[in-house]
């Protein structure tokens, strides 16, 4: 279902601005198909080599890749100079907390396992960075939405706060992985944002960027 969105998302591709944005859907279906793997790999009897590979795979994209690519896209689909600037700042964020995980992710163990009938992730992380970091992250992919002038793009910070709210009350020992699980939510609001885009171009974005076949 999430790569059948993500290639819908694609096909709405009108500038090249439009690509990096575009194309979340269908990194959420590789993530996703990664935890699949996870899945399997737990099965009788235990693939340890499947595991090691599917977890890192999953972890990467929900630990490293997202916080980086949000505000990419949305520095990239934003036209109005000032805001643009505020984005740039968003990008710093991601940048500092992707290379925070990166290095985490290289120098401490992670660790994933059923419990409860969810997949449990456990990552090591010092101690210092312990309360900063989660601020990182919320910021750079959950409050980023918020500062384009992109038209509906609310949208899409609402599904991912939504989401975020939900599994947090409710699946809190799990959130890594059952707050990926509503990525189905997030794609669609990312493919209704460049369906809109490319059916009123003039009203979603103020100023017409060069045509991806240029």
């Amino acid at each position: 279902m999430l790569t059948g969105i993500g290639i819908a998302s694609i096909k709405q591709i009108q500038t090249k601005s439009q690509i990096v944005f575009a194309c979340i859907p269908l990194f959420f279906a590789i993530q996703q198909f990664n935890e699949g793997l996870v899945w399997v790999s737990f099965t009788n009897p235990f693939n340890p080599e499947l595991n090691l590979y599917a977890k890192y795979g999953f972890l990467i994209f929900s630990q490293i890749i997202w916080p980086l690519w949000i505000p990419i896209a949305m520095v990239m689909v934003e036209n109005k100079g000032e805001r643009r600037k505020i984005q740039r700042v968003f990008v710093a964020i991601g940048i500092t907390e992707s290379l925070y995980q990166f290095y985490c992710m290289l120098n401490y163990p992670a660790h994933a396992e059923i419990l409860g009938h969810h997949i449990y992730y456990h990552i090591d992380h010092p101690d210092t960075f312990k309360y900063l970091e989660p601020a990182f992250y919320i910021a750079a992919i959950i409050v980023s939405p918020f500062f384009t002038s992109v038209r509906k793009m609310w949208l899409v910070g609402m599904a991912i706060l939504i989401s975020c709210i939900i599994t947090v009350i409710f699946f809190q020992h799990y959130t890594v992985s059952v707050w990926c699980f509503f990525a189905s939510i997030i794609s669609m609001s990312v493919y209704f944002i460049m369906r809109k885009i490319r059916m009123s171009p003039n009203s979603y974005l103020k100023e017409p960027r060069a045509s991806i076949k240029s």
